[in-house]
């Protein structure tokens, strides 16, 4: 359809590509994290780096999966640097080990791309006893990041080159609770929506770059945070989600069925995130919200200053 072609300020649209997007852009000589589920936008996003020069870690928590997607990568670009390392984000010991051992290998960081995750999955607590949404889609970022930094503060003073942080939410950021996030109900059960603590989990991924954003300002060092909404794209992550309509049809059905009609393809998916990653345009930009490739407007809960402070302290407290 015609809107779907029809460009942003930035030249881009919704049907733009993370190939579109990247084209002509020499990434040889940056080092760039993904995190990777085991197909995805995380998965494309990676290949187009790679196609770009990009040095390539992928975080992933299924080891044989990850390895299969690096194979298929470099089979298909001889060039592409792509390195597979384990990570299972709803483990804080995980994460401090990846973290640990990314430094260790001694290899700089450019670009940190947050992006996998876990969609309305029913109730259930993390290895640390945390709900797994929030700990998965969020604070698993949020230590990573965390820990991280260090790394990136350096990358960038040597090289003279910006950082960039980037986050992936969703427009499920929009439907959530009515105070955006429940800080002291995060573990119950009793009031737990599957759907609403997904949206939860996404409203703390911008809250959270909002928040990084004022404080690496305030260090005054060269990295930026910005957070993006891919739309909805023919993964897996609907793999959890039912229709309800009495046949209890797995909704990854129903985005089989008619995914070419309504919902991005896995290239398009990934072009925002790509876009973010490597794309000259946004040098500089902090502290934005994307969509399509395009500057967007998230909810006014998702730009309150108070509550993305009380969600950093919140989460520092609980990784102690």
């Amino acid at each position: 359809m015609w809107i779907f072609n029809r460009k942003g300020a930035s030249g881009f649209s919704y049907s733009s590509t993370a190939e579109d997007v990247t084209h002509g852009i020499d990434g040889s000589g940056l080092t760039v994290i993904v995190l990777v589920s085991s197909s995805g936008i995380g998965t494309e996003t990676t290949r187009t780096l790679g196609l770009r020069g990009v040095h390539v870690t992928m975080a992933v928590w299924n080891m044989a999966a990850g390895k299969d997607v690096r194979e298929a990568i470099e089979k298909e670009i001889p060039v592409a640097k792509v390195d597979v390392m384990e990570l299972d984000l709803s483990s804080l010991a995980s994460v401090r080990k990846f973290a640990a051992d990314f430094i260790s290998s001694g290899r700089p960081l450019n670009v940190l791309i947050n992006n996998a995750g876990v969609m309305a999955i029913p109730f259930t607590l993390s290895k640390d006893n945390i709900e797994l949404q929030f700990a998965t889609n969020h604070l698993g970022h949020f230590i990573l990041t965390n820990l991280l930094l260090d790394k990136m503060k350096e990358t960038a003073c040597e090289t003279k080159r910006e950082g960039r942080i980037v986050n992936v939410s969703s427009e499920a950021h929009r439907v959530t609770y009515r105070e955006g996030i429940r800080l002291d109900k995060i573990n119950d059960q009793q009031s737990y929506s599957r759907y609403l603590a997904y949206g939860q989990s996404k409203l703390a991924n911008i809250l959270f770059t909002n928040e990084l954003t004022k404080r690496l300002k305030e260090d005054g060092v060269e990295i930026t945070a910005n957070s993006l909404n891919p739309r909805a794209i023919t993964t897996n992550l609907f793999r959890h989600m039912t229709l309800i309509n009495g046949n209890n049809i797995p909704s990854l059905c129903l985005a089989s069925t008619v995914g070419r009609l309504v919902l991005k393809n896995v290239q398009q998916g990934a072009s925002t995130t790509s876009y973010l990653a490597l794309n000259p345009q946004v040098k500089g930009v902090r502290s934005e919200y994307f969509l399509d490739n395009n500057l967007a407007t998230p909810t006014t809960l998702a730009r309150d200053m108070d509550l993305a402070k009380r969600l950093w302290d919140f989460c520092m407290d609980l990784v102690k």
